[in-house]
């Protein structure tokens, strides 16, 4: 009996057939329908002369073209409903702590201004919290900003793990995160212990260490300026090592801020990421890595076992690179006004990459298997370091291969450690080598996640999508839309030059990676391009309703209900995806209109950002997104009121779209009621009406009051201009 349930499999795949089912047939009816659109506009150039009068070629192409790209970007999508699937996993059946394999926890913070330092600690404490053997967890926390600040933050908080972490064992507590479980409202212990005296008094003595950790990182006075060039800080944290008095025993932990040097590239997050596989190496050399931002804490401590449930099942460990987690926040609002939470992408999409060869890499919640970024499927990771023409001669990390560490044998040996690794995380160590190019975290992109997870495929290694009930990871979404955009410009421009690079998913592909898998990828580099039609049919038809140009067919015509059908179609099959993940109408309303705001600006500014790299104009950048909140901008955020204090590069398009149609939805119903064109020019009409309606927000943001309102100064030098100019256009367009 006892051999049998070693065999019981870890985790279990189910397909979802009746969404299959749904996902196929809309495919069928929506391709059928556009493929009659395309015979439509097609059929359009070759009509005799006589038949196209009232017609501007012009107009009628650039809509035809967007229309074009439009469908494009939708055939991409649809390889990502074709075979969604989802999981199950069985830790119960894991095998005893001893046989576990040991995990390295990675985590990054690269601004203590925009990042707060208590934030940054949460993380690292709830990761050292996780329910997994100490002696097999080590946490490594990166730090490129080389604060002070962060360094004895993390020292004062491994003190207070050594009470933190008995508390959190002794009493099973679901959530470990220290700010998140005392600010709750429902208590996380177990329910045997939850009304006990002595979980009271426990709870009530571990509260009052926290706030005085708390106080200790608010107080702390930070002498020491800012600097972007800094020489490499490592250390150890001693706390880290001895047992609590009830003999516990910690996870190791250590504070890594590489060598910075303006005259060197860091490579961002990938560099930093590349320099913790390195000391990582020498020190733990765990086979298994598990990635965090440094905002995204533990949520549930299980994260850890449920990945071992595909990391350790026989089936699928040899081919099998990393699992990934969804990205959930937990100060999203109750409308979700921004979309923070990206539904549709963490759970529909993924889930549709999960049952072909796994999702990629998104960033943050990721355990990852330490030899795939070492080399191809099949191959020995060893095999590229211990080539010595490619890397600098390192005994230690060549050493590395060879052996395994323990948290034990660790202190013997710290000198040459940390010796080692001051000189693995020296700029000058990548020269001449392929680090970033073949090996570990890649540089090419600033969204390095897509590219490194995109070549792992390439490589032969797969991954899986784990999505348990209760948000294993948690963290804190924008809650202002200048955020959101400046966060969607670099991830759309880092995004968008994948497409535009030899990596282009659709001739970069192996033949390791199926036909829909590589449409996956290819979407994901090339959405950003809804910049261009949605630009194009917020303005062109508008304009042309102006001045009489029909570009749709009339309400009495055939082809009339082909484009009620599309567009009918995609806003229906996008409230039912909404509504699978829980979303409302309100909701799916709200994701409408943050996708119409970034496809004309933050999609728009990715694409030329990324053909200015593309060219050499400019150089690539990285901005961390700002984590810190006023009181104000968390006030509107509950409200689900758009905080409309953005860059003038954000608000003058949205302010110039809204103008156009306003002006036109009133020129063009003079022109319905009074000439008699209802028939001919409906569509047009009704884009205008939906894009109004869609974006009612900017409007209400123009008559505001409170201060997230859309300043006059802003708005008036881009209004004026833009309704003083449409009366011309209509005047040269009738002309």
């Amino acid at each position: 009996m006892e051999g049998r349930e070693k065999r019981l499999p870890l985790n279990a795949l189910h397909v979802q057939k009746l969404l299959l089912i749904v996902n196929r047939l809309h495919m069928l009816l929506h391709s059928t329908a556009l493929a009659l659109l395309l015979y439509y506009r097609v059929s359009f150039v070759f009509q005799p002369t006589e038949t196209r009068e009232g017609h501007e070629l012009l107009p009628w192409l650039l809509v035809s073209a967007s229309e074009a790209i439009l469908s494009f970007v939708w055939v991409l999508d649809q390889a990502f409903r074709w075979r969604p699937v989802s999981r199950s996993v069985y830790p119960e059946r894991l095998p005893e702590d001893h046989k576990l394999s040991p995990i390295d926890v990675f985590i990054c913070t690269a601004d203590p201004t925009k990042e707060p330092t208590l934030d940054v600690i949460n993380t690292v404490l709830s990761s050292m919290a996780l329910d997994y053997p100490p002696n097999k967890l080590h946490v490594y926390l990166s730090d490129d900003a080389a604060s002070p600040l962060t360094l004895h933050a993390v020292r004062e908080a491994c003190k207070f793990a050594r009470c933190w972490l008995p508390f959190c064992r002794r009493y099973r507590l679901n959530n470990r995160c220290p700010k998140a479980y005392f600010s709750a409202l429902e208590d996380h212990a177990h329910a045997d212990f939850a009304r006990s005296s002595l979980y009271v008094a426990d709870k009530r003595r571990i509260k009052e260490k926290y706030e005085a950790l708390e106080e200790e990182i608010k107080t702390f006075r930070n002498d020491t300026a800012f600097s972007r060039d800094h020489p490499s800080v490592i250390e150890m944290i001693e706390e880290s090592m001895i047992d609590d008095v009830e003999n516990v025993k910690m996870p190791l932990l250590v504070y890594v801020s590489r060598e910075k040097m303006a005259s060197h590239p860091h490579h961002f997050k990938a560099g930093a990421l590349n320099v913790l596989l390195r000391v990582s190496r020498v020190m733990s050399n765990s086979p298994y890595i598990l990635v965090l931002d440094c905002d995204m804490f533990c949520n549930d401590p299980t994260s850890a076992r449920y990945a071992m449930c595909f990391h350790l099942d026989p089936n699928m460990s040899s081919s099998l690179s990393f699992v990934q987690f969804p990205q959930k926040f937990h100060n999203i609002s109750k409308n979700d006004i921004y979309d923070s939470q990206l539904r549709s992408l963490f759970t529909l999409q993924w889930q549709g990459m999960d049952g072909l060869m796994g999702p990629v890499m998104s960033g943050t919640g990721f355990y990852i298997k330490r030899a795939s970024l070492f080399g191809n499927c099949g191959s020995k990771g060893s095999d590229l370091l211990q080539q010595k023409d490619q890397f600098p001669s390192s005994n230690e990390l060549i050493g590395s291969l060879h052996r395994n560490y323990t948290s034990d044998s660790i202190p013997h040996q710290k000198h040459s450690l940390l010796e080692e690794s001051h000189f693995l995380a020296s700029c000058n160590y990548e020269i001449g080598t392929k680090w970033g190019e073949e090996v570990g975290f890649l540089y090419y992109s600033v969204v390095e996640d897509y590219l490194t997870g995109f070549m792992l495929h390439c490589n032969g290694w797969s991954s899986v999508f784990c999505e348990p009930s209760r948000p294993q990871f948690l963290g804190k979404a924008t809650t202002n839309l200048n955020d959101v955009l400046i966060q969607g410009t670099r991830w759309y421009s880092g995004l968008f030059e994948n497409g535009i690079n030899r990596f282009c998913p659709l001739i970069y592909w192996p033949r390791r990676i199926p036909f829909l898998q590589c449409l996956c990828f290819a979407w994901l580099t090339y959405f950003p391009l809804y910049c261009v039609p949605l630009w194009c049919l917020a303005t062109v038809p508008q304009l042309s309703l102006l001045n009489g140009i029909p570009l749709y067919p009339k309400v009495s015509d055939p082809f009339f209900i082909v484009f009620v059908f599309i567009f009918v179609s995609a806003l229906v099959k996008h409230l039912l995806e909404v509504s699978l993940t829980g979303g409302t109408v309100h909701k799916w309303i709200n994701e409408q209109r943050i996708w119409m705001m970034k496809s004309v600006t933050c999609h728009l500014h990715g694409c030329l950002d990324a053909l200015l790299k593309k060219f050499g104009i400019r150089e690539a950048t990285f901005l961390p997104t700002n984590k810190l909140e006023s009181d104000e901008q968390s006030v509107l955020y509950e409200m689900d009121k758009y905080d409309f204090r953005t860059s003038n590069i954000f608000i003058a398009p949205l302010l110039f779209i809204i103008s156009v149609n306003i002006y036109c939805l009133v020129g063009g119903v003079y022109r319905v009621l009074l000439v008699g064109e209802c028939d001919k020019m409906f569509i047009q009409l009704f884009l205008a009406v939906f894009i109004v309606t869609v974006n009612y927000p900017l409007i209400e943001g123009l008559l505001r009051k409170d201060k997230g309102r859309i300043s006059k100064l802003v708005a008036i030098p881009v209004i004026l201009p833009t309704l003083a100019l449409l009366p011309f256009l209509n005047l040269l367009g009738n002309a």
